[in-house]
């Protein structure tokens, strides 16, 4: 797991929070798409949840329970986002990982939506809503990013 997380900054709590107040760092490449392109390219479940910020009912999604070694790209535009060795079961019915691949490959918002304060995560690519981070996972960040299934697609190592 060490190999994995010297790609980026360790990414901790304060500093989620520093980028959910004051911005994210830049992405490495911007997609843009008309509505018209997403609806096209996604399904309408993939369209609701990445662009119209909606979730899937837990425990439903294809990666939920899935541990299988690859990396998790974004479903709309194919930025590298999480790496499988960094997945671990949360049982809160999504797929949950303690640190992206790249600290800029995630945008972080402050999601103040149904009365609560959390931390939406983002593509920083495409602004595609991937879920919520949460400073309830496990060591050594003590992150859990709770991902839609719809909003990512696993590469499997070769």
């Amino acid at each position: 797991m060490t190999g994995v997380l010297s790609l980026c900054v360790m990414m901790e709590w304060n500093k989620v929070i520093e980028y959910a107040n004051n911005g994210s760092p830049a992405p490495d490449r911007r997609i843009e798409k008309t509505e018209e392109e997403w609806k096209a390219l996604l399904s309408p479940e993939q369209y609701r949840i990445t662009r119209k910020k909606g979730t899937e009912m837990a425990f439903t999604g294809q990666y939920c329970h899935a541990h299988e070694a690859g990396k998790y790209n974004c479903i709309c535009c194919d930025t590298p986002l999480f790496d499988a060795t960094i997945q671990f079961d949360s049982h809160s019915g999504w797929p949950s990982f303690t640190q992206p691949v790249r600290d800029n490959v995630i945008k972080y918002h402050k999601d103040t939506s149904f009365g609560m304060v959390r931390v939406e995560v983002m593509c920083n690519a495409c602004d595609a809503h991937l879920g919520h981070v949460f400073p309830d996972g496990p060591a050594p960040t003590g992150l859990r990013y709770c991902i839609n299934s719809a909003s990512i697609r696993l590469h499997h190592q070769e």
